[in-house]
């Protein structure tokens, strides 16, 4: 009796199943990138849009005068505004009050006192040693050291007195403060009068002012001051520059503006406003 061949028995495993998850899981990353692509590049005026009508749908009656403002994506560019500060300029104040008729009325007095010292001082003004600086609320006279004072002097020489007299004839009717400021050059002095050229500038400034208050002028209108050689207005490397920078400068100032040149109430009627407080003395 023939022996019945045994068949083999087939292999029921399926090894090639992992390919279906692979494709699932492949498609679904595929799916995940293109979500995320089309959140990156969502037209904005198209999202607002769609914010703007949901906001309409889901609204109630006590709402709808309340605007809702769309999700903001991604970062909004941030602009920085200046912020505008208070500092109006001596014209814009002028156009926003008017200013009183003692005011105008000595600024026009400090354009005849300007033109008379350009008339009395025009020989000087000439050789360039002094010049004459007009503004509104006040004049500068700048005479140069040299007309003045020997080098490294502060006593008055005698070329500068008929000057200085012709000076006084000019401010002596005046009621104007008279500033008297005085200027080196950078180049250093040490000896038995002066320790600085803070000292020096002191000084010179100081025997222009014994010079007024002995020609007339009264005292409580003058004052002296030494800036040394701090404010130049040439170069101190070059001789032309230091030349300029040794000088002695007279400031004729508004009575609206003097520190002594008048009380709250004196500056108030000049520039016509209210005085906020009653002063106490002199400013």
């Amino acid at each position: 009796m023939a022996r019945r061949r045994k068949r083999p028995i087939a292999d029921t495993n399926n090894h090639d199943r992992w390919m279906v998850s692979y494709a699932d899981f492949i498609t679904l990353l595929f799916a995940f990138f293109v979500v995320m692509y089309s959140i990156s590049s969502v037209n904005e005026g198209k999202y607002k849009t769609l914010s703007d009508s949901l906001g309409e749908a889901f609204s109630n009656k006590e709402q709808q005068g309340n605007e809702i403002a769309p999700i903001q994506i991604g970062t909004l560019p941030t602009t920085i505004q200046p912020i505008p500060l208070e500092n109006p300029t001596a014209v814009e104040v002028e156009e926003r009050r008017e200013l009183s008729e003692e005011i105008l009325k000595e600024r026009k007095q400090l354009s005849q006192v300007s033109g008379q010292f350009e008339q009395v001082l025009a020989p000087f003004i000439q050789d360039n040693l002094v010049s004459v600086k007009k503004n509104d609320y006040w004049i500068e006279l700048e005479m140069n050291s040299e007309m003045l004072f020997l080098s490294g002097e502060a006593e008055l020489s005698k070329k500068a007195i008929p000057v200085l007299q012709k000076i006084v004839e000019v401010i002596n009717p005046l009621p104007n403060m008279v500033n008297i400021e005085g200027h080196t050059d950078n180049i250093p002095i040490d000896n038995i009068k002066f320790r600085s050229n803070w000292d020096l500038s002191s000084a010179r400034a100081t025997s222009v002012v014994h010079e007024f208050v002995k020609e007339g002028i009264n005292p409580p209108r003058l004052s002296a001051i030494g800036y040394g050689e701090f404010h130049p207005i040439g170069d101190n490397k070059i001789e032309a520059g230091r030349f300029k920078n040794r000088r002695v400068v007279l400031v004729l100032m508004s009575q609206a503006f003097a520190r002594y040149g008048a009380n709250d109430e004196e500056r108030a009627k000049l520039l016509n406003l209210a005085p906020t407080a009653t002063a106490v003395g002199q400013p």
